[in-house]
């Protein structure tokens, strides 16, 4: 982990850096996270380590250890598969909504997403991987309009990262997904809102099939 500089969002960015090495690994399913380890490592006092980690808990990550403290919490794939649904309900209306509001700046702005995602899986970096499946799906919000779409998605878009992150690591060949996500940008960049929507509903429902298969036929449960 990199020393983090103190700025007004620093719990956020506590959160991040920890959400990250689970993500990638360093921390598997039914590790104990150590509340001065992370502080040391990232050059920060504990109370924003414990602020994060309270909300990584909150949001599903961390589940509280026996007798005292956090651990990794393992992956459930009916969650992950219920987590989906909702993602894709209200993420299809963000894609209706952005190529109704949003089809020109989608048009400027989205092709440097999606050639930073191809650059992502060609790299083979988990973390990067990540980061542009977010900042794609994070811009389409954005283009909608609504306000409330960002925040009703952020616990799932955690768990999304997490989620990801157990299955990237364990794929030789990880899927490349930039063409579906092509196909939205130009659905939405083009004004077809019925084209955006369904795309994004079918994009979510083959990475819930996707991911849950992958959760089932591997044992991602805690080893310790």
């Amino acid at each position: 982990m990199k020393t983090l500089t103190t700025q007004p969002n620093l719990v956020e960015q506590v959160r991040d850096a920890i959400l990250e090495e689970i993500a990638s690994g360093a921390f598997a399913p039914g590790d104990r996270i150590i509340q001065e380890q992370i502080a040391q490592a990232l050059g920060v006092s504990r109370q924003p380590v414990q602020q994060a980690l309270a909300l990584l808990r909150n949001q599903g990550v961390l589940q509280d250890a026996p007798g005292r403290g956090l651990l990794v919490a393992p992956l459930d794939p009916s969650h992950v598969q219920h987590m989906y649904d909702i993602r894709a309900a209200i993420e299809g209306l963000a894609a209706r909504r952005a190529a109704e509001l949003g089809a020109e700046r989608a048009a400027k702005a989205g092709p440097a997403l999606i050639e930073a995602g191809r650059k992502a899986v060609a790299a083979g970096s988990v973390a990067k991987m990540i980061a542009a499946d977010m900042k794609f799906h994070e811009f389409i919000y954005g283009l909608s309009g609504n306000p409330l779409i960002s925040p009703a998605l952020e616990t799932h878009l955690t768990y999304t990262q997490r989620v990801m992150g157990e299955v990237l690591i364990r794929d030789e060949k990880p899927r490349d997904i930039w063409d579906q996500h092509e196909a939205i940008l130009k659905a939405v960049a083009k004004g077809d809102g019925d084209r955006a929507e369904a795309l994004v509903r079918a994009h979510l429902m083959q990475a819930a099939g996707f991911m849950v298969a992958r959760l089932r036929g591997k044992d991602l449960e805690p080893t310790t």
